[in-house]
């Protein structure tokens, strides 16, 4: 069936599209593309300290570089392309999106300034706001409701995954080379796995899945598409819950290799290796779990989708507190295992709800708006507020130590044998201890936002029912 054949094709069946293996085909591709999306997004945190190191950044900046200056095109240019989404092919927009982040990840290797890197970090952001919207379009008219929680959450494990393989990979790259190598390598082969998914899946009839008491698929304006929504409580509470959530997560993963590099003098490959790697794979195994437990209690538990990743949060933020303030590298990573495998349940629930509460029709710009949002909040702006309160505890340890009068966080920033070199040896140990400390704390008070996160996912379960289009039951 050609692509045009299927979007005239029958709707509202509430059945399963194609063939389970084929299904199963289609939602492994879309997370293997969502697992390059997060490599190349991600790298640059894998990668922090020696970019910081070379450029002689502050960690503000550095957080604008990893955060804002990707989160700002991403968000601006994630709703027009989810509008293309709502009428044109939507695997040529996965496809083309996927080649175009691709190739500007390869070209953060060869950056030669600040600014010049922060120019290709905002090209991967263009490219990458062509996935989301559209995955989560097509797999809901693949996937009936019943089935919805567990494809979201296959798909989401891209997220975690795609952190695996970066500092898997970056890291080792990183040190047997450098840090541009490490963009080289992981940002070419994306281009192959981009034309593979443009020949090999087919565009699914719109609202195929959804059960005939589903509204029917008409076409909607963006004005339309928020005025459904601005009904629906659950669609915004969802929203700033999940915004919180990145704020957290995106603050803590940026800064997450560069925190075990300063606080317990790891190297990079070790870092990346021993700490990251187990991560991302808990928490890869966390949003799976947590996408099975809805999926198989959903019809006892009607409001499970919303509770369970709430409950989560919560319980996982003293895990996160204790990780950060041992000494001890082993418990370090075995709370911060068990933190990682709770905090990202939510992934998978935070899809389920958007587009649940959306008419088929308006989904893509539904998860569009959504994604515009918890972007600009979580990955706008979390990094860079972690890097102004990690400079701000790193000068208020300056002031307080014997040198206060000599150094500042300028001074104090470079690679560290650069620092012994010019300020000796006792200063440069006071520069260290100041941005390591500075760093541990800015996690610690950020980190405690879980609380609040997690407290309104609970909440949604007062509206989650009466705004759901599709019950999941």
């Amino acid at each position: 069936m050609s692509a045009t054949q299927a979007a005239t094709s029958v709707t509202n069946t509430g059945q399963a599209y194609r063939s389970g293996g084929y299904r199963n085909y289609v939602i492994i591709s879309l997370m293997l593309l969502y697992t390059l999306n997060f490599i190349d997004r991600i790298l640059i945190g894998v990668v922090a300290q020696p970019i910081i190191e070379e450029f002689k950044l502050q960690d503000w900046q550095f957080g604008l570089l990893s955060g804002f200056g990707f989160a700002l095109m991403y968000t601006v240019m994630g709703i027009p392309i989810a509008r293309l989404a709502e009428r044109m092919n939507r695997v040529r927009i996965i496809a083309a999106s996927v080649i175009l982040w691709s190739l500007m990840t390869a070209l953060c290797g060869i950056a030669g300034s600040f600014l010049a890197l922060l120019v290709f970090r905002i090209g991967v952001g263009i490219g990458e706001a062509g996935l989301t919207p559209a995955a989560n379009s097509i797999i809901s008219d693949y996937f009936p409701p019943r089935s919805r929680a567990r494809a979201i959450a296959i798909y989401t494990m891209g997220i975690t995954l795609g952190g695996v393989l970066a500092n898997a990979f970056g890291g080792p790259i990183t040190e047997l080379f450098s840090w541009r190598e490490a963009f080289l390598a992981l940002g070419v082969p994306g281009v192959i796995f981009g034309l593979i998914f443009l020949f090999t899946v087919e565009e699914p009839p719109r609202g195929y899945a959804d059960p005939p008491t589903a509204t029917k698929p008409r076409k909607m304006g963006i004005a339309d598409t928020i005025k459904e929504l601005s009904a629906k409580r659950t669609f915004w509470i969802n929203m700033i819950a999940a915004a919180l959530v990145a704020f957290v997560g995106y603050g803590v993963s940026n800064f997450q290799v560069a925190f075990f590099q300063r606080v317990h003098e790891m190297s990079i490959s070790e870092v990346a290796l021993q700490i990251a790697v187990p991560l991302g794979l808990a928490a890869s195994f966390g949003a799976f779990m947590t996408g099975y437990l809805t999926e198989r209690m959903s019809g006892r538990y009607p409001n499970v989708v919303a509770w369970l990743p709430g409950v989560m949060l919560i319980i996982c933020v003293p895990l996160y507190w204790l990780g950060f303030t041992t000494d001890s590298v082993p418990f370090a990573l075995t709370v911060l295992l068990l933190a990682a495998t709770l905090h990202y349940g939510y992934l998978g629930a935070q899809y389920t709800i958007c587009q649940g509460v959306a008419s088929p029709q308006s989904r893509a710009t539904a998860v569009a708006l959504f994604l515009f949002i918890v972007n600009l909040i979580g990955y706008g702006c979390g990094p860079l507020v972690m890097g102004i309160v990690s400079d701000l505890l790193m000068n208020a340890h300056l002031a307080g130590s014997q040198f206060a009068a000599e150094l500042t966080g300028q001074i104090c920033k470079g690679r560290p044998e650069d620092l012994v070199a010019t300020l000796g040896a006792a200063k440069a140990g006071v520069c260290m201890t100041a941005s390591a400390e500075g760093l541990r704390w800015s996690m610690i008070y950020i980190v405690g936002i879980f609380f609040v996160a997690g407290g309104m996912y609970i909440y949604v379960c007062k509206t989650l029912q009466k705004d759901l289009v599709a019950k999941m039951s």
